[in-house]
């Protein structure tokens, strides 16, 4: 057990650091912002080190099938930080300020086309929107946009050419999908494709509705504007990493059901019948 304490305590600050990233790198954060920041990332890192200090997952998924988590957690540190020094950068410009800052924008700007999920995050601005805070959500939405693809892109290389799970050896589904219950109702073969599809379709939906759904909201009750440094930053980050890891799920959770089809047809051809324990131990 103590063999996971330094692995867990690594993790839990990273997260804190994530958490607590645009409180200490956006210079207008205010003082009650900056107490909230630190209290959610020390909750975060606290949570974070429970997980792993724990010999079986209890929430996160794909714990014991590198690199999925941390391609995740590479492209949400990327975001987050990308968009701090941004937003920094329009108070204490640098040059790499204003590097990244041409970088979002002509990534938002390529992205940008009718109907494109760049073009859909713009609706989330209010009407009267000036000229500034439509630049800086375009060039927000464009990088997350764009990390977030080159997430997917990393994982689906990952699946496809160096053939995860299975080079890392025996994929246990009871220990890295903690949140699947085997046990309910059909074949777990068949709840393994249907969730993957419905992640599938939702990782793509979501880009779309979620602007269309915050303004109806905001036709409804007193918007949170997200001209504000602080919801800007967490708000673009959640819009462009949440579909894009629900994607990454269901991309994995079809490579998995398609492994044990695979070891359920070898068993067969041998002339042999798997339990579900032994499919989902060893798949």
């Amino acid at each position: 057990m103590f063999s996971e304490v330094p692995g867990a305590i690594a993790r839990a600050i990273l997260i804190a650091l994530l958490v607590a990233t645009p409180a200490l790198l956006v210079p207008s954060t205010g003082a009650d912002t900056a107490q909230i920041a630190i209290v959610l990332s020390m909750l975060a890192g606290l949570m974070t080190f429970i997980e792993y200090y724990g010999k079986y997952p209890s929430i996160i998924e794909f714990r014991f099938a590198p690199p999925f988590n941390r391609v995740k957690f590479f492209a949400l540190a990327i975001i987050v930080v990308c968009l701090s020094v941004i937003i920094r950068g329009q108070t204490l410009p640098t040059g790499w300020t204003q590097m990244l800052t041409g970088l979002g924008h002509s990534l938002g700007m390529a992205i940008d086309f009718p109907y494109s999920p760049v073009r859909l995050a713009l609706l989330m601005l209010p009407a009267d929107a000036d000229r500034a805070q439509v630049d800086m959500v375009r060039i927000a939405a464009g990088i997350s946009y764009a990390v977030s693809l080159a997430m997917m892109l990393i994982f689906v290389t990952q699946v496809r050419l160096l053939g995860w799970p299975a080079r890392s050896g025996a994929f246990n589904v009871w220990i890295n999908l903690p949140l699947f219950d085997p046990t309910g109702g059909r074949d777990v073969l068949f709840r393994l494709r249907r969730d993957a599809g419905l992640n599938v379709v939702l990782g793509a939906l979501l880009p779309f509705l979620i602007p269309a759904i915050i303004r109806v909201v905001s036709n409804l009750v007193d918007p949170i504007s997200i001209s504000h440094p602080q919801t800007l930053i967490w708000t673009m980050t959640a819009w462009a990493f949440l579909p894009a890891s629900m994607l990454m799920r269901g991309i994995a959770m079809s490579r998995i059901a398609d492994m044990i089809e695979e070891k359920r047809r070898r068993a067969y051809a041998r002339g042999t019948v798997l339990s579900d324990d032994e499919v989902l131990q060893s798949a």
